[in-house]
């Protein structure tokens, strides 16, 4: 294997959006270094199941809610 082709592999520290750390190992910073994450799985709706909304661009979405309506599936609002 060639020398000095991959990146320094080292432990940091990780705080999570409502103050939690943990540590974990990473190419990111310099040993020690700390990530604070903006966007974690305790506060992004992709994990949380938050509300979502859809963006009817040209009644595309009305026009397949019409097609498939016969299918037996849930409407969303």
């Amino acid at each position: 294997m060639k020398k000095e082709t991959h990146p320094d592999y080292h432990e940091i520290n990780v705080v999570m959006t409502d103050g939690t750390a943990f540590k974990t190992r990473s190419t990111y910073g310099k040993p020690g270094d700390t990530l604070r994450l903006d966007i974690d799985p305790l506060t992004h709706p992709a994990w949380t199941g938050g509300s979502q909304r859809l963006v009817d661009s040209g009644g595309q979405v009305a026009r397949f809610n019409k097609r498939f309506q016969g299918f037996g599936l849930k409407q969303g609002k």
